[in-house]
């Protein structure tokens, strides 16, 4: 490859490298393994866990022979902000909303800045060569899946062994699988040492990733058509469509978006003389770049709809990042078909690339540090909702608050409860309640105005039609059709026994002293097995056994029985 020249540092024969890979990697297994023993960590045990595991990994993928200050410190930097970070998800708990999806970006930084630093990023900056960029890229790819296959059939190996060993009884290897320590030790040296053995190799590896594009590339093809096809049909439906289907349309267009730009890059590849010379794939290519900013306007069009009806949330705004991300290539590429016509477009995409990847590492790692609060944002949007009218407060999804936006959503719902009148009593259930009512995805959840009107009350009791009312505020899914609310009598220890009759059966409750609903399960006396008392120095006597009759008591609906016997 010509690009190897340059990368000859880091790709020379180093004969050391599986030894020392397989020792970096397997001393920090055996040390996460002291630091966290799998439950849940505190914040240092956290720091330093991802600290070793990405400092680690970054330190195995770049060291070499002549190449040993500059990778050491690199894998430093890089597990010292993963530990940060990993420190700051543990700490704050649920303090801030969508920290899983920080410390996720924290990963993306942290991926696109190896293949950079591999590049030698650090010294020519802007000027860094792309062809030896896509290398690394490449070539890590595929060294890390080898490595993991290797993993994966090194216990393999170890679970034969211990069989093969046990047929003579010896159980030394089932003791060692036994042992935790032995579990990280084992998998960090395995990987290092394929990860060693592999790195040695790249040159082999760099004639493997031609040969993986060049399969990739083929796809190119039947994506760009369905593309062309979904897109022609899309505007002749005026839209439609996305109004139609904006549960899932947003990362299914993010999806194709991505798919685009992997398989368009698969087809021009790191430089004019190794893009593919078939005019049809180089055709798909230029569709499938062309059409990653149409898929990400759609997806901003489906998010802007889920948006309006139902608010911002965490989720959503880390969405909206997704989208201008993809938002952002779509443009840069739409610029560089422009800028370099038929002949140049390509060698423009490319460029763009590297300057693509590194404003979003850039991005990435901003929105992972604790400094904007997507909670806080989603509390003042959905507020905002209430205030408009927009939505009802018997549908306002104040368990959100409580639960899914930090302290700034428990902030806000204190001060719904301020307010005073029906607003208050809902947002102070909510803030009251001990754990998180179990709720469908949002997509899902019909409004409680649609809900209500399906309640029918087999009784004339308005404190027992008030706690079946709470129960359809706390529980989204209930009444989606149909239901009956059933006064049942007096369940165990004289509480009051209720049932709601639904499509999908009968649920049992018992009425609580503050009026809540706690769902019950009665056990029919007839479909179960007790046991006899038996005096053990009495002769056995066989028992009598005999059918009887019994009453039951059942609730039917339309002459059709629902749910099984309660009594």
């Amino acid at each position: 490859m010509d690009n190897q020249a340059s990368a000859e540092p880091l790709i020379e024969d180093w004969p050391l490298r599986p030894w020392v890979l397989a020792g970096i990697l397997a001393l920090a297994g055996f040390l996460i393994h002291f630091l966290w023993d799998g439950s849940d960590p505190s914040p240092p045990e956290a720091a330093g866990t991802a600290f070793l595991f990405f400092g680690s990994l970054c330190a195995a993928f770049s060291l070499g022979p002549k190449n040993v200050v500059a990778p050491a410190i690199f894998a430093v930097i890089a597990g010292l902000v993963m530990g940060g970070l990993a420190y700051n998800t543990v700490a704050m708990d649920d303090a801030l909303a969508g920290e899983e999806f920080a410390f996720a970006a924290g990963v993306f930084a942290t991926v696109i800045t190896l293949p950079l630093f591999q590049a030698d990023f650090h010294r020519t900056r802007l000027a860094t060569d792309y062809k030896l960029t896509h290398f690394h890229v490449w070539t890590d790819a595929v060294s890390a899946a080898g490595a993991f296959a290797f993993l994966g059939l090194s216990w393999l190996m170890l679970f034969l062994l211990d069989a093969l060993f046990d047929l003579v009884g010896i159980n030394f290897i089932e003791m060692l699988i036994d042992e935790a320590w032995f579990g990280w030790a084992w998998s960090g040296g395995a990987f290092g040492a394929a990860l060693g053995v592999l790195r040695n190799n790249l040159k082999v590896i760099g004639a493997l990733q031609k040969l993986v594009l060049i399969v990739l590339s083929m796809l190119a093809i039947p994506l760009a058509a369905a593309l062309v096809v979904f897109l022609v049909a899309l505007l002749a439906s005026g839209g439609q469509a996305l109004w139609d289907a904006t549960e899932a349309a947003t990362p299914i267009l993010l999806a194709c978006a991505l798919g685009s730009f992997v398989l368009s890059n698969a087809v021009f590849r790191d430089d004019d003389e190794a893009r593919s010379a078939n005019k049809v794939m180089q055709v798909a290519a230029l569709v499938l770049a062309a059409g990653i900013l149409p898929l990400a306007i759609f997806a901003a069009i489906s998010m802007g709809i889920r948006i309006d009806q139902y608010g911002l949330t965490p989720e959503r705004i880390w969405g909206l990042v997704a989208i201008a991300v993809a938002v952002a290539y779509g443009v840069a590429y739409w610029a560089g078909l422009a800028r370099g016509r038929w002949q140049g477009w390509a060698d423009k995409l490319r460029r763009a690339n590297l300057h693509l990847a590194i404003a979003t590492c850039v991005v990435a790692l901003f929105l992972a540090l604790p400094i904007l609060d997507f909670g806080g944002i989603s509390a003042r949007s959905q507020v905002a909702r209430l205030d408009a009218g927009t939505v009802s407060p018997e549908d306002f999804d104040y368990a959100a608050l409580r639960w899914d936006f930090g302290d700034a959503g428990r902030a806000v719902l204190d001060d719904l409860v301020a307010r005073g009148g029906e607003v208050a009593e809902l947002a102070s259930e909510a803030r009251d309640a001990e754990s998180r009512p179990y709720v469908f995805a949002s997509e899902e959840v019909q409004p409680m105005a649609e809900r209500l009107p399906n309640l029918a009350f087999a009784f004339d009791d308005p404190a027992l039609a008030e706690s079946f009312e709470r129960l359809l505020r706390e529980q989204t899914y209930r009444c989606t059709e149909f239901c009956t609310a059933l006064d049942l009598g007096v369940g165990p220890n004289g509480k009051r026994h209720l049932g709601l009759a639904e499509l999908r059966g009968l649920t049992h409750f018992l009425l609580d002293g503050e009026g809540k609903l706690e769902e019950y399960y009665p056990q029919f006396p007839g479909s179960t097995v007790t046991s006899q008392e038996v005096d053990p120095d009495a002769e056995p006597v066989p028992p009598v056994v005999e059918v009887r009759k019994v009453e039951m008591r059942q609730v039917y609906s339309d002459d059709v029985p629902v749910g099984v016997p309660f009594e």
